[in-house]
């Protein structure tokens, strides 16, 4: 079977893809969810939903790093990787072993497209359609929810040492607009310092848990900004696919947190 990825790349993928390659934590969940596990030959040491997969299918490295070898011994159909999450020079050495499909999501659309497209590889177009649609009727909820809210300015932390922020030209602000977040950094993952942060009338300053695991002990570092500074699951702005489901019930938490809501 011809399929077009997110890259507007040709893969010949192989009408059985029994063996698969998850080289994207939220991509593995997605599988696992749709009722492929035994499909999944091989992940990543950071794919930890659900848990316990990682003991019950082979590791074979990070997002960033794979051993080749250990990839190679599963002889897998099919891999699949991210744009963002993998390196180019990676997919170029993975697509000597099999079919390497790229996703690309910026946006809720691509998401759904990502998500359709895997319907269609796996046969599993009806669990995808109903998975979409439970989707897209909590997103409706939260975009009543946040009718009853004022925009607040905010700056969305993913890492301490360079202080470093998640762009308008990223997936996470996607989630950011939907909760009414304006986001007042441009890009992608822009550094910043505490004295840029002092001249931009922030209201919120959202602390990820993710990739950086911030913790309340670092809400001191912002304690001159004149902001509220809130600790936010990483997990819910930035992963797609089934973890989209459970991101809307906790952005629906998230706005009625007191302050967030007045």
């Amino acid at each position: 079977m011809e399929f077009t990825d997110q890259l507007h790349r040709k893969i010949e993928i192989p009408k059985h893809s029994r063996r698969v390659i998850s080289l994207v934590p939220s991509q593995t969940e997605l599988l696992f969810d749709l009722g492929l596990e035994e499909n999944i030959a091989g992940i990543t040491k950071f794919c930890v939903h659900p848990e316990g997969l990682r003991k019950r299918k082979k590791v074979v490295g990070g997002t960033k790093t794979v051993h080749i070898e250990k990839i190679r011994a599963l002889e897998p159909d099919l891999i699949l990787c991210n744009k963002e999450e993998n390196t180019k020079e990676m997919v170029s050495e993975l697509e000597k072993l099999a079919p390497v499909h790229v996703s690309d999501i910026v946006s809720l659309e691509d998401a759904f497209k990502l998500m359709q497209q895997y319907g269609q590889i796996f046969g599993k177009r009806s669990p995808v359609k109903d998975m979409i649609s439970e989707i897209q009727e909590k997103k409706k909820k939260v975009e009543a929810k946040t009718l009853k809210t004022a925009t607040k300015r905010v700056a969305y932390f993913i890492w301490k040492d360079p202080l470093m922020v998640a762009g308008k030209e990223t997936f996470i602000n996607e989630l950011l607009k939907l909760n009414r977040f304006e986001n007042v950094f441009t890009g992608r993952y822009p550094e910043t310092n505490l004295e840029e942060l002092q001249n931009l009338n922030l209201d919120l300053i959202l602390l990820s848990s993710e990739p950086f695991p911030f913790k309340a002990k670092h809400k001191e570092i912002f304690e001159n900004i004149d902001a509220e500074v809130i600790l936010v699951d990483g997990e819910f702005f930035s992963w797609y696919g089934s973890r989209l489901t459970k991101a809307m019930d906790y952005f629906l938490r998230l706005q009625d947190h007191a302050s967030i809501s007045r």
